[in-house]
Formats: C-alpha cells, structure tokens, sequence
C-alpha cells in the first residue's frame, strides 16, 4: 500500500494525539529508513534519540530474537539472568558508589515518575515528608501527572490541572536563582527542598545545554539541604553526548555523583526500557518493598535489547564515534555557509541548528522531502539527534543539506518576520 492509503487508515484507526504521521515507513537498515512509496530517508532523529544502533542492528535483532525464544516474561516475582546482568552493568558504566541500585522501568515518563516518587520519601527535618521539589524553566520530563508536574510548559499542564504540587520552576541555568531556592528565607516561607530535578541538557527546549558549573553548584546545594539531585537523562544517557552520561563530562558535571539518574530512550536501541539509577545505599532504599512497582519492568527481553544496545557501543567504539562524527557534523554545518544557520549546539550526537528566522518547520518539511528526517524542536531550532552509527560521510551529506543543495528558495528567502506553520509533535 501507499503512504496515503496507510495515513488515510491511520486516521480512522489511531487516536488524534499526534496528529497525522508525516510519512509511513516500513523498514531500516542502519542510519537509514524507507517508507511504503519506498523512498529512502537518512534517520537524523533515530526516533528521538531512541534507535542508538540505528535499525536492524543483526547483534540487537539476535539477542532480541535469542531472548524471546527461552524467556520472554516472568513477571517481577522472579529474576532473570539478563535484568541482573543489565543492573550490574549500568551500575559499573555509572560508576555507582557500593550500595547503589537500579529500578527498571518500560519509559522514561515512567522513570521520572519513580524518582518524583523517591522525592516524597525525602524526610523533613523536624519529621515528616518534605514536597518542595525544584525543576527548571524549558524543562520535559513526560505527560504522566507526576511527569507533567516536573515539566514547565503550560499548553501540556494546563488541560490536566490540578497536578501533584509542591513543585517550583526556576529560570534556566540561573544560579542566583537556584541559590535562592535554598536560602533560609525560601526555606522559612515554602518549606525544606526535597529534590531538584534537572536535564543537562534541555532536548525538548532545542538542545540548551546548562552553564558550566550549575551542575557542581547544584551537588553543593542539595548536599548542604539534604535533598536529592535528580538527573533526567533520558534524552542524554547511553553515549548520546560522547559518554555513557552527560554529567560524567567535566565541562558538564564537573565530578559530581548525582543521587538519582533517569533513563530510557536509547537504552534499548529502540525496544521499550526505562531505568532508574540510585546512587549509594540512603538513595537505593527510599523505596521499600510493595512502595512502587510495574508488570513489565525488568522484562528479559528488554533486558537483553539492552545489555545488546551497550555492549555493541562497549565493543564498536561508538563513544568514540560519537565525539569525532558530532564534532564533524558540527563543524560542517557552522562552514556550510549557509544564511539560514547562525549556530549549532549541544553535545555529541545531541544537537541543534539554531536557525536565523523562525522557519524550522518549513526546513524540517523541505529537508524530509530531501530524504532527512530531522525535527523542528523549536520556532528557530532543528533537532538532529541521529544513531550513534552515523558515519562521517552521513554527516556531510546531512550539512550539505544545509548549505543549502535541497532547501527550497522560498525558506531560504522567507522574511523574519514571516509566521512558521510549526509542528507541535512530540513523543512521550
């Protein structure tokens, strides 16, 4: 069937929470991606950072494959070889001290929901729980109630109101303003803070990296207050910065151990997996027995997708790849020469063109047509977020691109001050 006949059926089948999709596609094969009219598309966005090994990776498709032919669910009453060995796993990539411990979890939405809950076991110091809770202005940290309560922009809270409350945004990357957060009069007026939860790397914002040093001032803070640094990297985990998580870079986290770290997306190179990591014996065991729990978490088959997805980036290099392609790719869009790029940012494989007029979506559309799939994350800002496979010589086709040998003349000539038709789809 053709793209139209499947989006026709699409729309009388599919709940209209994301609108129609912009193409149907039907098989991958590496970095790439073809739909049912058959044209090829070079995957830029690897389903949001989700597909770390691109499609069809033959070692992912075998363990999947492996797995579900001797286990493919259990249920949480029992262990399986591959949950086990994937906790163990993550905990030595983190570099988790003794004592630490990993929750499995089937999103990050779900992910974020554990540790927003890990925050009410937070004790006051006079007794009792403490609810103040601090996330960041641009912040997306899921559409559950729990999620959504972290997350700060109003056309996704606004409909679902009354959320869980106790939380507060604060501006981003404002460091008067986080220490003002914990200052005794803030203290005295809305009570002790329980956690601060916090993207390195704002994806849904259009890929703004915090300001070097307001991770380590962070870990100073919460420390002091006894509260919780809570780290969302569920866009930024699994080597999609150039190490296995952003914070372990110096520029970002500046040698801080977080608390707790959310993750899912790319961990299991497009099978369905969130985890949560908590650091140290106090943060393991703020959840007790029968106090939180899912049907699927752990599951051995995504288990498996995982150990797979990162012992294929252990053993190919790919943290490597990551550095050297992103750093490539940048550098190729900031001389590719074009009027329409005015700069790029993020880190590794996480980035974004900051677009000098506020047409992303007409060149995320013009860039599809060329056989790119990228997203339009922001008025003024294309997100790339490719598989960490990408190849160098991918990444210069994807700058030529924005040099302009694809974009139509009508984006490239459009005024600034011209409105953009922009796309609001997003994925949990």
């Amino acid at each position: 069937m053709s793209v139209a006949a499947w989006t026709e059926r699409y729309g009388n089948a599919v709940m209209d929470t994301f609108g129609l999709p912009q193409r149907v596609l039907v098989r991958g094969e590496g970095a790439y991606v073809w739909d049912a009219d058959g044209k090829r598309y070079l995957d830029l966005l690897a389903g949001i950072a989700v597909n770390s090994l691109g499609h069809a990776h033959p070692t992912l498709t075998a363990a999947i494959s492996a797995q579900l032919g001797t286990l493919g669910h259990v249920s949480n009453f029992f262990g399986t070889p591959t949950q086990i060995g994937l906790a163990e796993t993550l905990l030595r990539l983190a570099e988790a001290p003794a004592g630490s411990r990993v929750f499995f979890t089937n999103s990050g939405t779900e992910a974020i929901e554990a540790a927003f809950k890990m925050t009410r076991r937070v004790a006051a110091t006079g007794g009792g729980t403490r609810t103040r809770v601090l996330a960041l202005e641009g912040a997306f940290h899921g559409r559950s109630m729990g999620a959504l309560a972290l997350t700060h922009k109003a056309a996704y809270r606004e409909p679902f109101e009354p959320l869980p409350g106790g939380v507060e945004h604060l501006p981003f990357g404002d460091t008067a303003a986080l220490e003002a957060a914990f200052s005794a009069q803030s203290v005295a007026e809305r009570g002790e803070v329980a956690a601060l939860v916090v993207e390195p790397l704002q994806g849904e914002a259009g890929v703004r990296p915090l300001p070097p040093g307001y991770l380590a001032l962070a870990r100073r803070l919460t420390t002091e207050a006894g509260a919780l640094l809570v780290l969302d990297e569920i866009q930024t985990g699994v080597g999609r910065t150039g190490s296995w998580f952003a914070y372990q870079q110096p520029e970002v986290g500046g040698g801080i151990v977080p608390d707790v770290v959310t993750l899912a997306k790319g961990l299991g190179g497009g099978f369905p997996i969130g985890a949560v990591i908590a650091y140290g014996e106090g943060t393991a065991t703020l959840l007790g027995r029968g106090q939180h729990g899912t049907t699927f978490g752990g599951n051995p088959v995504a288990a498996a997708a995982a150990l797979a997805t990162l012992g294929v980036i252990e053993r190919d290099g790919l943290l490597r790849n990551v550095r050297e392609v992103g750093a490539l790719l940048r550098q190729e869009i900031e001389m590719c020469g074009s009027r329409l790029v005015e700069e790029v940012r993020g880190r590794g494989l996480l980035l974004a063109v900051r677009l000098t007029r506020p047409v992303a979506a007409q060149v995320a559309a013009a860039a599809l047509d060329a056989g790119f799939i990228v997203n339009a994350v922001a008025p003024d800002a294309i997100r790339l977020a490719p598989p960490l496979i990408l190849t160098a010589d991918q990444a210069r086709d994807a700058a030529r691109f924005f040099a302009g040998v694809a974009v139509p003349a009508e984006v490239v000539q459009q005024p600034a001050a011209a409105p953009a038709a922009l796309s609001t789809k997003e994925y949990p």
